[in-house]
């Protein structure tokens, strides 16, 4: 095939047209009709089809996640259950107004069956504090005097009790009157103590 072969084709007189030059000429059609037809039109599907996929990937693993969530819905709910009946079972053991009462006295005479000398035992009502409308925390401010034994005997006395009374704040120090530099009362014992009373509802009332 020559260039003079393209130099004399009549456009008018196609059917005239050497043969080689009509299935190059119908080559190149086809070729642009192609490319044509993936720029306008195939070009768009393929990318939305990418998005419907990624899309498709994002479902299934929805999907697959609230599967999950539904098989153990209702095991979580009765564990629900179980916790509140726990939970209400443990706040009913807070002492309520009357047993408060009780549990400072019993938290005093602990002091004195340890064998400590009390300085200073005093519930700090005015810095009494509700939390999450639920239980009250009321502070104990206490100063004794002893030694290491008897400070140990007390700790351990307010920890076996059988309600919730937490330790703060202790500092033991050397005890600074000069007549009770005696091994007996040789340490000040510095402390507070939180006793928790449970605010009743009004369904418990």
């Amino acid at each position: 095939m020559k260039m003079e072969d393209f130099n004399n084709l009549d456009p008018q007189n196609f059917g005239n047209w050497p043969i080689p030059v009509k299935g190059l000429i119908i080559i190149v059609l086809c070729i642009a009709a192609l490319f044509a037809g993936y720029w306008f039109d195939t070009q768009n599907q393929i990318a939305a089809l990418i998005k419907i996929q990624g899309e498709e990937k994002q479902l299934k693993k929805k999907f697959k996640d609230k599967q999950t969530k539904a098989a153990t819905l209702p095991k979580l709910k009765e564990q629900m259950v179980q916790i509140e009946s726990i939970l209400k079972e443990l706040l009913r053991k807070l002492p309520d107004d009357t047993q408060v009462d009780q549990l400072i006295r019993d938290i005093s005479q602990a002091v004195l069956t340890s064998g400590l000398k009390q300085d200073l035992f005093q519930p700090q009502y005015k810095g009494e504090k509700t939390e999450k409308d639920v239980y009250s925390l009321l502070p104990i401010k206490l100063i004794a005097r002893g030694n290491y034994h008897a400070f140990g005997k007390f700790i351990s006395a307010v920890a076996a009790m059988n309600r919730i009374v937490t330790q703060h704040n202790i500092s033991i120090k050397s005890s600074k009157a000069a007549n009770e530099q005696s091994s007996q009362y040789a340490l000040t014992l510095n402390m507070t103590a939180r006793v928790y009373r449970y605010l009743k509802e009004e369904s418990d009332e």
